[in-house]
């Protein structure tokens, strides 16, 4: 990756924190943009049999999940609600539905988080200094050189996924938008399309160049009332059908809208293994 020469080596950094409530092998590191000036945690679960001496010469896939604090752990989930990932990631590769594969929680920065997931200037909601167009490179240049020089990575955009949920969804879709072929698995639950009078829609529709398998989900009662929720299934209705103008296959492209489906953790934990399988299975 690009960048790698602007990165502190692993060396140089603070051993990670082994955590002690997830499923398999869970570190957080400390991390430090100079991007974004803050410090956040990366969460890195490895699979089973990771540290195992036969496999010292293996390289993995790789997804990388905004909000990373919901993803693992319910002490550090928003409302105490997790996703499961590491459960899922773990019954998944040992029923062999999935290969082994390395998943990278980004934490959001806190009372950031809307400013960096916001890539445009929005009244709806007011967001004037959104600094969003700044995630694509702190991930490439700063979390991906990182991850990429610390764990036995497969580097290829066949074994590189993001994702993420609500904002989370949305800077993952604008990352991919303004760098494509970078990533070649997306996991887009419950985007945020409406930001920016729905810009991110509007941004979509000329691009050709979408990564090789796509989730997008949404529920039917996404927000406070039937017709704010009917507008926003709308909305992934609608990018669905750019992107599957712009890619043809149904073997790239899932959607899914889920009835009575909430914009909440839970909902999103239990489409998740659908999502894991869809991405990464053969």
């Amino acid at each position: 990756m690009t960048g790698i020469d602007n990165i502190e080596t692993a060396g140089n950094l603070p051993e990670p924190i082994r955590a002690g409530g997830a499923v398999g092998d869970l570190r957080l590191h400390e991390f430090r943009s100079r991007i974004f000036r803050n410090t956040r945690f990366l969460r890195v679960w490895l699979p089973p049999g990771y540290e195992e001496e036969e496999n010292a010469g293996k390289y993995y896939p790789i997804l990388y999940l905004n909000d990373g604090q919901n993803l693992f752990e319910s002490i550090s989930a928003f409302g105490g609600v997790e996703w499961g990932v590491d459960e899922t990631a773990d019954r998944l590769i040992r029923e062999g539905v999935i290969p082994p594969l390395i998943i990278v929680g980004i934490d959001h920065a806190g009372k950031e988080r809307m400013r960096e997931y916001s890539p445009y200037r929005s009244l709806s909601p007011k967001m004037l200094r959104a600094r969003g167009r700044d995630y694509p490179e702190f991930l490439m240049k700063e979390v991906m050189p990182f991850i990429e020089s610390t764990y036995r990575v497969a580097t290829s955009p066949e074994n590189t996924g993001l994702g993420g949920s609500s904002l989370g969804a949305l800077i993952a879709l604008y990352t991919v938008i303004s760098q494509p072929g970078v990533f070649g698995r997306l996991l887009i639950e419950s985007p945020s399309l409406w930001v920016a009078s729905r810009q991110s829609i509007k941004d979509s529709r000329p691009v050709r160049i979408w990564p090789e398998r796509i989730f997008l989900a949404a529920g039917t009662a996404e927000a406070g009332n039937a017709e704010r929720s009917r507008s926003m299934v709308d909305d992934v209705r609608e990018l669905s059908a750019i992107i599957r103008r712009a890619v043809l296959s149904e073997k790239r492209l899932r959607l899914v809208i889920k009835n009575g489906a909430g914009h909440t953790e839970s909902a999103w934990a239990e489409r998740f293994p659908e999502a894991l399988e869809f991405l990464f299975g053969e």
